[in-house]
């Protein structure tokens, strides 16, 4: 059994959402595939699925994936389910959607280690008037070698979000930089460290030197 919820109406974003502390981060329009087997998880998503509501994916900060319930970050993003699959009982294959950031107020452990969080949607990132050109031109080089697939489309370069967004996602920087990136609010600043994580990584020098 398979489905596709990508064009139906936006999942309700309740006050208290589920976590799914992960090793990685989820940006705002992101795609993350996940192979969803603990029985916690496997509940949590029968219930997104059945109420039409997200989860929240975290970086954790201390603990695993699996097993014990791990301690976050408490900057998050919204995942909403686009795709999900069940190749086998008790595995669902699911595509989620980032969508909005938010900050965990406090959280509850249940019984089965499944932890809920009530939290707060975050404002939405500033809007400058241009993109930073070192980082469009990498992040348009990356699509170009890599295909439009590579990224969450539809492709919007001139978009300074969602190339501030696009880039973070792809260059070779740690998660707690990724989740640094994450926490802004003000995209030009975003842009900033991305370029100078561009330039640290000899990326813009070496795009320089091909052109």
């Amino acid at each position: 059994m398979s489905a596709n919820f990508a064009d139906e109406l936006p999942a309700k974003v309740p006050g208290e959402i589920p976590l799914f502390p992960l090793g990685t981060v989820l940006f705002p329009g992101g795609l993350l595939p996940l192979k969803v087997f603990e029985q916690r998880y496997v509940d949590m998503t029968k219930a997104c699925l059945r109420d039409n509501t997200p989860f929240g994916v975290c970086l954790i900060r201390e603990g695993h994936e699996v097993g014990l319930p791990a301690a976050s970050h408490v900057v998050g993003c919204l995942a909403h389910i686009a795709q999900w699959d069940v190749p086998h009982p008790n595995l669902f294959a699911v595509l989620a959607r980032g969508s909005t950031r938010f900050r965990i107020l406090d959280t509850t452990v249940a019984g089965n280690g499944l932890i809920t969080a009530r939290i707060e949607t975050l404002p939405e990132p500033t809007q400058p008037d241009s993109v930073d050109s070192a980082c469009q031109e990498v992040l348009r080089l990356a699509v170009e070698r890599a295909g439009v697939d590579s990224v969450p489309g539809p492709v919007r370069l001139d978009d300074p979000v969602w190339v501030s967004y696009r880039l973070a996602e792809i260059l070779p920087i740690s998660a707690q930089q990724k989740q640094a990136l994450l926490e802004l609010t003000d995209t030009e600043a975003r842009l900033a460290q991305l370029r100078e994580l561009l330039l640290a990584h000899g990326i813009i020098e070496n795009i320089n030197k091909n052109n």
